[in-house]
């Protein structure tokens, strides 16, 4: 059994902007890193040259970079955790001027639904940016919003995973969901 604790986590408060372009707050800026989301290795040698802060700097820039550039506005906050075969990314905040005007229509619902939708397109964008930071295979993602507040927190099982058996990564039907549990029935 793997020891350790999510005792590493590196957050970005990134800069808010008013509707004529002007910032509501100083912020850190996304480093160099968002080169992962492009799908451009951020390390010059490879795989196991990133310490565990600049895989998390990697990933959080990397998500942050991938939301900027498809909903036109990326969020207000990231904050990544990277222990033994799990890799977690929260952001918070970028409500699009659309999604923010469903929801003060209430139609919440079709915010999470558009949400869920735009996630699970983006699947291999996702992985291709954790991938890139851990040089480890994604071998799950799992995705979930919420409104209040508005959070979204994207989930990455890393290969080899002890609660992954080594077949059943290979077992999914292209929506990322496994055939079948490969875990033995309950008596």
């Amino acid at each position: 059994m793997r020891s350790g604790g999510w005792q590493h986590a590196v957050t970005f408060e990134l800069p808010m902007l008013r509707p004529g372009g002007s910032e509501v707050s100083e912020a850190v800026q996304p480093s160099e890193n968002t080169e992962a989301a492009t799908g451009v290795s951020a390390r010059p040698g490879g795989p196991g040259d990133l310490g565990h802060g600049d895989v998390l700097t990697a990933v959080s820039d990397g998500m942050v970079a991938l939301l900027k550039e498809f909903y036109g506005r990326g969020p207000t906050r990231a904050k990544s955790y990277y222990q033994d075969d799990l890799v977690v990314c929260v952001l918070r905040g970028g409500f699009s001027r659309v999604e923010q005007t469903l929801l003060d229509g209430g139609r919440g619902a079709a915010v999470i639904q558009q949400r869920m939708e735009f996630q699970e397109l983006m699947r291999e964008r996702f992985t291709q940016v954790v991938e890139a930071a851990t040089g480890r295979p994604v071998v799950g993602f799992m995705s979930g919003n919420q409104q209040h507040p508005d959070l979204m927190c994207e989930v990455f099982v890393l290969g080899p995973s002890d609660v992954v058996d080594a077949g059943s990564a290979d077992d999914r039907d292209g929506t990322g969901a496994s055939g079948g549990s490969s875990l033995p029935p309950i008596a």
